[in-house]
């Protein structure tokens, strides 16, 4: 046999594999959205999917920028790597998913149920997760800065490592939430209640913002002044 037919007829066949497979994952993105559907990688930017049920998807790097899932179900759902820039997800159900290094700018989060949500890694900048139940979530070594939290549970919540400058915590449960390593310059704690945080230190509370309401845990006392800018 000629040498030359063998690495082309591999060639041809490799060729045929991966059209055959981007045929396939094209045609998995036509689905219609429904509890256990594949969208991996599909491009679902601006896409309207209010009260959707989408419960254990499969939505690992798809592109959900600027879509509506308002009051979607997304129990358990696979969100690692997804695009959720300025995506709408008020009062969503997304307890127990997985969005580890979830990216987005400016993604609406309120009122959602977020309990037990794998955050790790994620960059979600100016996120808005006023009102949202994040109780038992992990945001370790999240990127969270400017991120809004008014009146959010995070109870038994992980943010060790995690980046939160800026972000407001006013109005929040925080018993038992881990803050070790947290980078909290001008962090916004006014009227918190961290007297159950853990792996708090003096050097994150010296830095970060706070007012007479807010309580620290024992052994930690307050700044002589709370380096706090008005700066909404």
């Amino acid at each position: 046999m000629n040498a030359y037919k063998v690495p082309l007829r591999l060639g041809l066949l490799l060729a045929l594999v991966f059209a055959l497979e981007t045929s396939a994952a094209l045609a998995k993105c036509q689905d219609r959205p429904k509890p256990g559907v594949d969208w991996s990688q599909c491009e679902k930017e601006r896409l309207i999917l209010r009260n959707a049920d989408l419960s254990g998807a499969i939505l690992k790097r798809t592109d959900l920028s600027g879509a509506d899932l308002a009051g979607a179900k997304l129990v358990g759902a696979v969100l690692v790597q997804a695009n959720l820039a300025r995506a709408r997800l008020r009062g969503a159900n997304l307890e127990g998913a997985d969005m580890t290094k979830a990216q987005g700018d400016r993604t609406d989060f309120q009122s959602a149920n977020m309990a037990g949500v794998i955050l790790a890694k994620s960059e979600l900048p100016r996120a808005n997760l006023t009102g949202a139940d994040l109780s038992g979530a992990d945001l370790s070594k999240a990127e969270l800065g400017r991120a809004v939290f008014r009146g959010a549970n995070l109870d038994g919540a992980d943010l060790r490592h995690a980046y939160i400058a800026r972000a407001k915590f006013t109005g929040v449960r925080l018993a038992g939430v881990r803050l070790g390593g947290a980078y909290m310059l001008m962090t916004r704690f006014e009227g918190a209640d961290l007297s159950g945080a853990l792996g708090l230190t003096q050097e994150q509370i010296e830095i970060a913002c706070g007012d007479d309401g807010t309580k620290l845990p024992d052994g930690l006392r307050r700044p002589a002044s709370w380096p706090c800018a008005q700066d909404e």
